[in-house]
Parts: C-alpha cells; sequence; structure tokens
C-alpha cells in the first residue's frame, strides 16, 4: 500500500478556512479521482504553530500504479485549484511512502 503525504504549513489567518476547504473540497476531489481509497489529516505536534498550524494530510492508494496515474492525470490540476483559492499563504511538500507489513 502507498502513502502520498503533503505537510502543509498554513498562515494562522486562514487556517479554519482552509481545514474546512480541505474538508469539503479538495479531499474529496482528491478521492473522487479514483487513484486514492481513504485520506486523514494529522496535526504536526512539538511544532511552534505561532505562524500557524502544520499539517499531514495522508492520500492512501492501493498501488504505485494509482498513484503514478494520480501524477500524471491531476496532480497539476490539484495543486493549481489550492495554489488559486489560497494563494502564498500556505507552504507544502510532498512525500510517497509504502506501508510496510
Amino acid at each position: 500500500m502507498i502513502v502520498y503525504n503533503i505537510t502543509v504549513k498554513v498562515e494562522a489567518t486562514i487556517a479554519a478556512q482552509w481545514l474546512q476547504w480541505l474538508h469539503q473540497t479538495h479531499a474529496p476531489a482528491m478521492l473522487a479521482t479514483g487513484c486514492f481509497w481513504k485520506y486523514q489529516v494529522l496535526h504536526l505536534l512539538e511544532i511552534d504553530d505561532t505562524e500557524g498550524p502544520t499539517y499531514a494530510i495522508q492520500y492512501y492508494a492501493h498501488t504505485t500504479d494509482d498513484y503514478e496515474r494520480y501524477r500524471a492525470n491531476f496532480a497539476h490540476h490539484m495543486q493549481q485549484q489550492a495554489v488559486n483559492m489560497w494563494g502564498d499563504h500556505f507552504v507544502s511538500f510532498s512525500t510517497l511512502m509504502q506501508i510496510v507489513p
């Protein structure tokens, strides 16, 4: 199983609205691609939240092929939607992980 992890630092001034958008709009759209079957949002602890919270959003794919299909067909559009909505009020980076049985 593959986990596509996106770590996001969100400015405090938009944090509540961003989190609502994530749960109501962005994550459902990610699942609607058919590339991922589940997601979860984690708030990173022991990090200074003075400027805003940091979240890890994890999207679960059954196979690497599912993730590659996302990258080839949906990634640019999904990333652009976030930039169009929130501009430079967040920073993010992503990692790809495999669950080890």
